[in-house]
């Protein structure tokens, strides 16, 4: 994390939220910090808008609760599915609207976006919420196509949160070199392979998780993979285990996958992938994960009706944000708080 300045007014979050005190909403609705990253909320939604219609892609309004999780499916998933009841039917509230938006570029040929909460059933600390803001991506083509959207993207977002905020952010926290530089940036971002991560930093413990059947890049890892190659890097073509069953395989052994991280700031920001178009080969992974194909028939049937090949991308909101912020701690970036809250927050009654 870059240093602040020392001669920089440092705005600071009450931190209030972590912690459930019934008082927190009065405290952060007279809070310069979530004021601020109100109006960065603001920021991201219209330039995301506008990066995603100057590239041909269409907004669509999707539903809250699924019966097909997408990341929970991975061997190397830390999390779980959240389940919900609704009208007495079991469902799952959307861990990512990917699936939603494939099925979308079925309809919008030039492909599609939303940005909607996901969750994920994990416990919250300084790197992960449970509740999370989504900003998600579906488009025509493959892997090195999405790559540079993503590129411009957090680029536009950098461009547009400095010409808006920048001054205030500054003033506020001390720097804004960092938005300067993926702004400005002249080129794509650095890529890596996964093979060559590992040997970046495989002369430091801690850095790679290795499963036997797979591998991955801890947060060290991920961290010194930053530290030694750039600031700002794509770590691609993981073990094919160790991401979920609809990413396209990336070699004829199907040993890796063609899926890419996004590194900077806490770590990976964006996770992308290039998914299976041939149902075949969508089927060959499902068995390679243990995934009942019965779950997701609908899945594999839309790839038989119309075989198309996308790409599509996840970022998480807040972690973008806390970068932008040369901030710490996740858990202080939304406006209102799901972490782990307890029944009957906030009181129906409070005293000042």
């Amino acid at each position: 994390m870059p240093q602040l300045s020392s001669t920089a007014t440092t705005l600071r979050p009450p931190s209030v939220f972590a912690s459930n005190d019934p008082e927190a909403f009065l405290v952060a609705q007279r809070s310069p910090w979530y004021r601020l990253i109100a109006d960065l909320h603001d920021t991201v939604q219209r330039a995301t808008m506008d990066y995603a219609r100057s590239r041909g892609l269409k907004n669509l309004w999707l539903p809250l609760t699924t019966r097909t999780i997408t990341c929970p499916t991975a061997l190397g998933s830390d999390s779980e599915a959240v389940k919900v009841t609704v009208t007495g039917v079991e469902t799952y509230l959307p861990d990512s609207m990917q699936f939603l938006l494939e099925y979308g570029c079925r309809l919008a040929p030039g492909g599609c976006y939303t940005i909607m909460p996901s969750f994920r059933g994990e416990n919250p600390d300084e790197a992960h919420l449970n509740q999370f803001t989504h900003s998600e991506a579906e488009i025509p083509g493959g892997l090195n196509d999405l790559t540079r959207y993503v590129d411009g993207y957090v680029k536009a977002l950098a461009g547009a949160i400095l010409a808006e905020h920048g001054d205030r952010i500054s003033a506020a926290r001390g720097d804004v070199s960092h938005l300067e530089r993926m702004a400005g940036r002249d080129r794509d971002f650095e890529q890596i392979t996964f093979e060559e991560a590992v040997r970046v930093v495989g002369d430091v413990e801690g850095c790679v998780r290795d499963a036997g059947d797979w591998r991955t890049l801890t947060r060290k890892g991920e961290r010194l993979v930053m530290e030694r190659v750039d600031e700002f890097v794509w770590v691609r073509d993981f073990d094919a285990l160790a991401v979920p069953f609809y990413q396209a395989f990336g070699d004829s052994d199907a040993k890796t996958a063609r899926c890419a991280d996004l590194y900077f700031g806490m770590g990976e920001v964006v996770g992308s992938g290039e998914r299976h178009s041939d149902p075949g080969q969508l089927r060959k992974s499902m068995a390679l994960h243990n995934v009942q194909e019965d779950e997701y028939d609908w899945y594999v049937r839309m790839r038989e009706e119309s075989r198309m090949l996308t790409s599509g991308f996840g970022m998480g909101v807040e972690r973008f944000l806390m970068w932008v912020l040369h901030h710490d701690d996740i858990r202080d970036m939304p406006l209102v708080s799901r972490v782990n809250e307890p029944p009957g927050w906030p009181p129906a009654i409070v005293r000042p």
